[in-house]
């Protein structure tokens, strides 16, 4: 693994953000593996450090900090609205670049005022940003999981194939493979009849008392592994995902969406224009991303290049609503210099009690340093 080193400003940018009416936190660099595990996106978990201590708890070194930090407030029961700043290191395996590199950001906890919390998030990010490097030609790209996931329900999809789309946004590969299914003809595995017919009635208990008796033929103990009732009903759920088509119409509306790419300042408006063109009603979600542009512009960054790209996510799974990557337009090459969005979930699946709200960004410093250097 690469020595790391912290760049030149890394004091300066500690202090912004610190500044920013945020916690300057210190994070173990030893982490419980299974909450990345379990919580993060396929992409981060191919790419920890994993080791075990001797009672044979996995471990990992720390791959980010959004979790960890949501922990670290969990543990102290801490009040919320509550801010965190951080600066240190990451390991990670990555395409380019060293495995071993530095990461600070600010995690927001607890602020009910959602709209106002995204907008600062991205101010944050783009004062870190300018901070550094000030010349730099910057573009925004902002997606939204709440928007894509209420058109999906529109479309009136199965909640199995929504849950399915949604936890491909953000993975153009794996979301396209998943639209090519559910536009073609596919053909179900095949099951002896007597499954079969079980199968297409939806009959769990009868299913799972068949999958029993050729599993205790087979000497095969149903307490090993799944037991028969869980068997059965992936197998149900499976063949009746299998059998689900999507219309033309629908297939058209939904490629439609995924093709939106406007300024923050219209996209609104074009969203609007979408839902009623295909009589979509996108509630909730559209009264967020409305108040979300307003507050961008109350935040002062509403000269900022913007700009909303239906089809952005960001493959971490538990963001719920906002996300978004700074690039710089002389290197997008270079990949996202900051990454962000809103996690509504996360501090209840770490054991939080009650919901807590939070949106958080993390800069890749080494990236910024490069940037910084290339626009002076």
């Amino acid at each position: 693994m690469a020595a790391s080193r912290a760049p030149a400003f890394s004091g300066e940018l500690a202090a912004l953000i610190a500044g920013r009416d945020a916690e300057l936190v210190d994070i173990p660099v030893i982490q419980p593996a299974d909450q990345f595990l379990d919580m993060a996106g396929e992409d981060l978990r191919r790419r920890i450090f994993l080791t075990e201590n001797e009672n044979g708890q996995s471990l990992c070194l720390r791959p980010e900090f959004t979790i960890p930090v949501c922990r670290n407030h969990i543990e102290r029961n801490a009040a919320t609205p509550k801010r965190y700043a951080y600066l240190g290191e990451v390991f990670r395996q990555r395409r380019e670049g060293g495995n071993e590199f530095f990461q600070a950001g600010i995690e927001d906890l607890g602020d009910a005022n959602r709209a106002r919390a995204d907008a600062r998030s991205l101010a944050d990010a783009l004062a870190a940003i300018r901070l550094v490097a000030p010349n730099a030609k910057l573009e925004t790209l902002l997606g939204d999981q709440a928007i894509f996931e209420a058109v999906l329900a529109a479309l009136g999809l199965p909640r199995g194939w929504q849950k399915k789309l949604a936890r491909a946004f953000g993975n153009p590969g794996q979301l396209k493979g998943l639209l090519e299914d559910l536009s073609s003809d596919r053909q179900n595995d095949t099951l002896p009849d007597r499954f079969a017919v079980l199968v297409t009635k939806g009959d769990e208990a009868g299913l799972a008392a068949e999958l029993e008796q050729d599993m205790q033929i087979a000497g095969i103990s149903p307490g090993a592994g799944r037991a028969p009732i869980e068997i059965a009903r992936r197998l149900i759920e499976k063949t009746t995902l299998a059998s689900v088509r999507l219309p033309t119409g629908a297939f058209s509306a939904l490629e439609s969406f995924l093709a939106i790419r406007v300024p923050l300042q219209s996209a609104a408006g074009h969203l609007l224009k979408f839902a009623r063109a295909n009589e979509f009603d996108l509630g909730p979600a559209l009264e967020q991303f409305e108040a979300r542009a307003a507050s961008v512009v109350e935040a002062g960054i509403g000269h900022e290049t913007i700009i909303y790209d239906a089809a952005f996510g960001r493959p971490l799974d538990y963001y719920t609503g906002l996300v978004y990557e700074t690039r710089a337009l002389n290197n997008v090459d270079l990949g996202a210099i900051v990454g962000g969005g809103r996690y509504d979930r996360l501090l209840t699946m770490l054991g939080a009690v009650g919901s807590i709200p939070g949106v958080g960004f993390s800069i890749w410093l080494d990236r910024l340093e490069q940037i910084a250097g290339e626009t002076q």
